[in-house]
């Protein structure tokens, strides 16, 4: 195969980060829950998670070299030209909490997200593994027999496949506790978080990126301040609870 692999002449990465984003919202629109909060609502807690995310892949990726950001500071292609998934989360989980606090809405609506987030970042990682090494997701060298070969000759481990597989599975698992009706408001999506989170900071270390952070890289430490961010918040939840249980 040859990357970067074009699909009816269109750049693989363009045409299934455009299907990430249809699909996705697609997906939101059918399964969000109707009575959770009115769709005009809903369309402006969209608005705000979509200027977050984008703000925030943008930020956290200027985090990846600092010295390099700063050599380009005013170079607008370096500025603009890069992306990250971790970012794009934190960034619009904090758009959404602006828009909700914007609209005087208080009930979580990170549920409603959960599958349609992995359905476009699965397909979204489809576009990255057929960019090929110009997208810059792969990982290190490696003699499994899971490694790609994305045209130089080297055998790398294809971190966008093993994305996908533990988004679909990681999928499944949240599927199944959905279906159990805990009653517990943002719980999904909070689960979502931490494992992403956690998963995106074992699989940076076989990614050829800058590690200037005491060994880690932006993308590690941003997922280990979502991760802390995250036990806390089930940690609050849990001794609210507990506190109505025994009242």
């Amino acid at each position: 195969m040859h990357y970067p692999f074009y699909i009816f002449g269109i750049h693989p990465h363009w045409l299934f980060e455009s299907l990430a984003y249809f699909i996705g919202f697609r997906v939101y629109l059918y399964t969000r829950s109707k009575e959770r909060i009115p769709m005009d609502l809903a369309l402006w807690v969209m608005v705000g998670a979509i200027l977050g995310a984008a703000i925030g892949s943008k930020l956290l990726y200027w985090f990846e070299s600092p010295a390099k950001t700063l050599e380009n500071w005013n170079h607008l292609i370096y500025l603009i030209e890069g992306k990250t998934i971790v970012g794009g989360l934190l960034g619009g989980l904090i758009g959404v909490e602006i828009a909700k606090k914007m609209i005087g809405w208080k009930r979580s609506t990170g549920d409603d997200f959960v599958l349609p987030l992995i359905v476009g970042m699965m397909i979204g990682r489809i576009g990255c593994f057929l960019t090929g090494l110009d997208d810059h997701t792969y990982g290190v060298a490696t003699h499994l027999i899971t490694g790609v070969d994305f045209g130089d000759g080297i055998k790398r481990h294809p971190a966008q496949l093993y994305e996908i597989v533990f988004l679909g599975a990681l999928a499944m698992i949240l599927m199944k506790i959905k279906r159990k009706n805990l009653g517990w408001e943002g719980l999904l999506f909070q689960l979502f978080m931490i494992s992403y989170l956690f998963f995106r900071f074992l699989i940076d270390f076989i990614k050829p990126t800058p590690h200037p952070y005491w060994l880690l890289n932006n993308i590690q430490v941003a997922s280990l301040l979502g991760i802390i961010y995250y036990i806390w918040l089930i940690h609050k939840k849990q001794t609210e609870k507990r506190r109505e249980f025994y009242a």
